[in-house]
Formats: C-alpha cells, sequence, structure tokens
C-alpha cells in the first residue's frame, strides 16, 4: 500500500459523500444521513449547524427575516449632515435606506462610511451621496437572494409587497445568520452592556439571551427566574416551540415580537411594557 494513502485523512466533503452511498430519497432522509453522521462524529456539531442553516435557508423567505418597515432606521434626504452623523453613531449601523419623506419613498441607499468623504466647507446635500437601492419582492427564496447578493455585489435591499409598497429591508447579514447563526462584530451592541436597547419609538430592542434578572432591572418588570434564566427562554416555555418571525406574545401585559429567529433559537425581540404591568411591580 501506498504509504501516501495510509496516511490520507478523509476531509469533511469525503466523509460526507461516503454516507450518501444511498442517495436519500428525500430531505427528512437527508437529515437523518446528517443526524446519523454528526453521532458517529464524522460531523461535528458547528458542521452539522451550517448544513441544517444551509437546507432551510433554501425553503425560506426574505418576509420571514427581513426588518419589518416600522424597525427600519432610515435617513431622510432634507437630514443635515449633523443629524446624519448622529444616526450613524446612535445606531453603528453601515447602511441606511434614504428616504423622502415618509417610509413608502425609498430614493435610494447611504453607505455611512461615504461621509468619511464630505467636506462642510463644500455644502453638503445628501442626495449627491444616495446610491441605487434594490428593490427584491417579499417572496424571493433566501438561497436566490444570497447568489444575487454576490454576484451584484450589494449588501442590502428593500423588500416590497404584492402591492408595491414598502414592507422592510434585508441584508446580506440577515441571510447569512440563517445558515451560520447569529454574526457579531465589533459594530454590534456589546453583549453584557446594551442586550437591552432602546430604539427611536420608544421601542426596546433586547437580545433573546438576556437574563431575566437584567430585563426585570430595566423595564421594571417582575418575571421569574425560577424556569427561566433568559428572556427568550420566557417566550419558548410559554409557547411549548421556537415562535416565527413576526410572531407577538404577550406576557403579563408586556408585549414580545420577534425580530429575528430561525427554525432552531430565538435572536432578538421588540418588547413594549404597558404603563400598567411596569407600575404593577
Amino acid at each position: 500500500m501506498d504509504s501516501s494513502d495510509a496516511g490520507h485523512k478523509p476531509g469533511f466533503f469525503e466523509r460526507l459523500s461516503s454516507l450518501l452511498v444511498r442517495e436519500p430519497e428525500d430531505r427528512e432522509q437527508l437529515m437523518q444521513l446528517l443526524h446519523s453522521a454528526h453521532q458517529r462524529k464524522l460531523l461535528n456539531a458547528d458542521a452539522l449547524s451550517i448544513t441544517e442553516g444551509a437546507l432551510a435557508a433554501s425553503e425560506m423567505t426574505v418576509r420571514e427575516v427581513m426588518v419589518p418597515r416600522p424597525l427600519m432606521e432610515v435617513v431622510d434626504v432634507g437630514d443635515s449632515l449633523d443629524e446624519i452623523i448622529a444616526r450613524v453613531n446612535t445606531t453603528a449601523h453601515s447602511r441606511f435606506p434614504v428616504i423622502n419623506g415618509d417610509r413608502d419613498h425609498v430614493v435610494g441607499i447611504m453607505l455611512a462610511k461615504d461621509l468619511l468623504r464630505v467636506r462642510r466647507e463644500d455644502g453638503f446635500s445628501l442626495r449627491d451621496w444616495v446610491r441605487p437601492a434594490v428593490f427584491i419582492p417579499e417572496f424571493k427564496r433566501l438561497d436566490v437572494l444570497l447568489r444575487e447578493f454576490r454576484v451584484s455585489r450589494n449588501h442590502m435591499a428593500i423588500v416590497i409587497d404584492e402591492y408595491a409598497g414598502i414592507a422592510g429591508l434585508i441584508t446580506i447579514e440577515d441571510v447569512l445568520e440563517q445558515i451560520v447563526g447569529e454574526i457579531e462584530d465589533e459594530y454590534d451592541f456589546d453583549e453584557a452592556d446594551d442586550n437591552i436597547q432602546l430604539d427611536q419609538n420608544g421601542l426596546y430592542r433586547v437580545k433573546a439571551h438576556t437574563a431575566v434578572e437584567d430585563f426585570n432591572e430595566a423595564l421594571g418588570t417582575g418575571f421569574s427566574d425560577d424556569k427561566c434564566n433568559t428572556v427568550g427562554g420566557l417566550i419558548l416555555r410559554h409557547l411549548g416551540r421556537v415562535p416565527q418571525f413576526n410572531e407577538t406574545v404577550v406576557l403579563d401585559g408586556t408585549s414580545f415580537q420577534v425580530l429575528r429567529a430561525d427554525s432552531r433559537r430565538i435572536y432578538t425581540l421588540v418588547v413594549s411594557v404597558s404603563p400598567t404591568a411596569a407600575d404593577s411591580e
């Protein structure tokens, strides 16, 4: 036997193909094979999770993961440079839809990095810095959108409904998070200090892994953490399942709307506390 063959260690795709000698007849059988491979330590947990995410993304639509219209962070074409810089600093986003008067009239996309080239002495008009926006239907599949993002090198698209109205927006990060899980970088709000963030509409954006104790302290609620340690756990325990995007759950007068979730976990919630619920605690 050739010594080079004896020392050869099969790679991920070789190990996966060895499982598929008998081709699965449907997706359920494929998933059974993948889980069997994980149990036999041919696939690690991360590889299994990413494969499951990729398969799920091929069946999901933009509508299921987009940021809905009321929660879009936007700038107006008539905003001053100082107003725009303040919005960039507050949200830490890199791209913003540019509207003309209201959210139904998106005229383009602004890249925060373009502001670095602005010279105040030359005057400023946001219209000079607006880039074309990409508009997509809300029922486009995520795998198709990801391919289009890669080809066009766009990172954001505006989502329209069947009546050509603005339904929301989606970024390439939103799509990738459905495959590999939540992506955090140095511009995401800090896990320890900013799990709870108040937005301009008076609503709270809350990460699902926020401790119930921290949530109670910040919002004046009184949820018990005897059974669940996190806010996401409260929702899962109440429903007995993973909620869908945009689904709303009301617990003790507090409204939890799912801003981001996939088939396996909740990531982010939008929370509204009624005055009576807060006062009763």
